[in-house]
């Protein structure tokens, strides 16, 4: 379906970003894997993917907190395998803290990270794909785009401007055969959150799937974590000529937890706890 494009996925070796690669590269789709591990690490990732479904592979390491390396990190990819097709921004990280204590260094660290990078990379790949007349940009931003947890105001802040920066973008590519869309997952079966279901696990004296509905069930109604080849697969459809209508759209892959307009009572996360996604 894609065996004639090349994507960029950030934050592409581990989690929902190696998921969403292994279901673009099953499409036939060549694939520049973003990462921040060591090159022999992040290489042998690459390799991996490309033996599994026999597409071309690169791997380019870049600290998308530095604007210089996420200004270059359209050209790297570009240079180390092909023009850049699909633009997935996946990268990101978390820290949580109420407002009066957050880290003003945290704060500036997400924003680089989860809003600023993606900015760069948008800008970057927008002439290329102007000029081929075919484009696509997915942005993996978050139910809270949409909706508010405590102690999260800096994540709250860069994902609620992800989303909105994709519709704006949307706007302006849209007589261009460039299409970008927001996908935003709620709760998503990824390592990052084993150690906090272990913990309420133990805390409870309950068994890991029991740990896995206490965390989510105020705000899933599926009390389910959601397995994140589906976020794959929901960015595979974005990308295909199935979605060449659908533009600057926030497509929700929470489970319900949006629908369910769930308030809380308390924190969700402990604060001054760092949560990295995509390696960072």
């Amino acid at each position: 379906m894609l065996n004639e494009k090349c994507a960029l996925v950030t934050g592409a070796t581990q989690g929902i970003g190696l998921a969403i690669t292994h279901e673009m590269a099953g499409t036939g789709c060549a694939i520049v894997l973003h990462g921040v591990e060591t090159e022999e690490e992040g290489r042998a990732i690459a390799a991996g993917v490309a033996e599994r479904h026999g597409v071309r592979t690169a791997y380019v390491r870049a600290d998308l907190s530095c604007t210089a390396e996420a200004e270059a990190l359209v050209l790297e990819a570009e240079r180390s395998l092909a023009p850049i097709d699909i633009l997935i921004n996946n990268a990101g990280i978390q820290f949580t803290s109420p407002a009066e204590s957050f880290p003003l260094d945290r704060w500036q660290a997400i924003l680089s990270i989860n809003l600023t990078a993606p900015f760069l990379l948008m800008k970057a790949v927008l002439p290329g794909m102007r000029q081929r007349g075919w484009g696509r940009i997915v942005n993996i931003a978050s139910v809270h785009g949409l909706v508010a947890s405590v102690n999260k105001v800096a994540y709250l802040a860069a994902k609620h401007g992800l989303v909105g920066a994709s519709k704006g973008v949307a706007l302006e590519t849209a007589a261009d055969g460039i299409t970008v869309n927001c996908i935003c997952p709620g709760y998503t079966d990824t390592p990052i959150l084993m150690p906090q279901i272990k913990q309420r696990a133990e805390k409870l004296n309950v068994s890991y799937e029991e740990g896995v509905r206490d965390l989510v069930r105020e705000k899933q109604p599926n009390l389910k974590l959601l397995p994140p080849a589906f976020i794959g697969q929901t960015a595979v459809f974005l990308c295909s000529e199935a979605a060449v209508g659908i533009t600057g759209v926030t497509v929700i892959t929470d489970s319900g937890y949006f629908s369910a307009g769930v308030t809380e009572s308390f924190p969700d996360a402990t604060p001054g706890v760092n949560f990295l996604l995509g390696r960072y």
